[in-house]
């Protein structure tokens, strides 16, 4: 065990520990402040470490803030998953999701804006890696039920469908999106209907892509950006 210190409270902590217990900290006060106005020194606080400990994990607080991302994207994509749990059909599975998609984001829209706000979008467009590897993640759900025939047929996997995925997922997340930040916003509600609000949308969104599934056009990306060169962009996009 290493030990570090605060002036005020100090306490032992694992090395190992120390990335997650800082990120957890971050994940406290956003939901406390739903703000990103804070700084590295009140997270070590309360993680009881010094005020440069964080800078062993995080050169700044951007890469700080892109791991928490990282684990906002973690924890909705473990929400969508556990609501599926009993749903017997494709078109049942991608309604469940997008009610916990949904949710999600009207809980905390302070992790929400950071995960699908620009915030974290560098100068090249691009978006740090490790939140596009859990964003990916998430977006696998979406894509397993649409492949599956949540729109009516099954699309097999191929990259000639790669398009008409990416087409339905951009409605999809469109769609729901727009309906988080309206509910967010207090611009459509009462929150309190946001599961009747989800499934209203998403039933009248499913029959029209039951109908027709628009492919977006070539070269068109959906989700962030790519980001460094060689770098698969893994956010949502086919």
């Amino acid at each position: 065990m290493t030990k570090a210190t605060t002036t005020a409270d100090p306490r032992p902590y694992h090395h190992g520990d120390l990335h997650r217990a800082i990120v957890g900290a971050a994940l406290e006060v956003l939901s406390e402040s739903q703000s990103t106005e804070f700084s590295l020194r009140e997270l070590a606080r309360r993680a009881g470490v010094s005020h440069n400990a964080p800078y062993k994990h995080f050169a700044d607080k951007r890469d700080l803030l892109a791991a928490v991302s990282a684990v906002g994207f973690e924890l909705l994509a473990r929400q969508m998953t556990d609501a599926t749990i009993g749903q017997s059909s494709p078109r049942e599975r991608l309604a469940a999701m997008a009610r916990a998609y949904v949710r999600g984001g009207v809980n905390n829209p302070a992790l929400y804006r950071l995960m699908f706000g620009g915030y974290l979008t560098g100068q090249d467009d691009g978006r740090p890696a490790i939140e596009r590897t859990a964003a990916e993640n998430m977006k696998a759900l979406l894509v397993d039920a649409i492949r599956d025939g949540a729109l009516g047929r099954v699309i097999p996997t191929a990259a000639a469908n790669t398009r008409e995925i990416d087409g339905a997922i951009l409605i999809f997340w469109s769609q729901m999106h727009g309906l988080t930040l309206l509910l967010v916003d207090r611009l459509v509600g009462p929150s309190e209907k946001m599961d009747e609000l989800s499934e209203s949308v998403l039933q009248g969104m499913l029959n029209g892509l039951a109908n027709s599934i628009p492919a977006i056009p070539a070269g068109v990306w959906v989700g962030p950006p790519p980001g460094e060169p060689n770098v698969p962009n893994l956010a949502l996009r086919g």
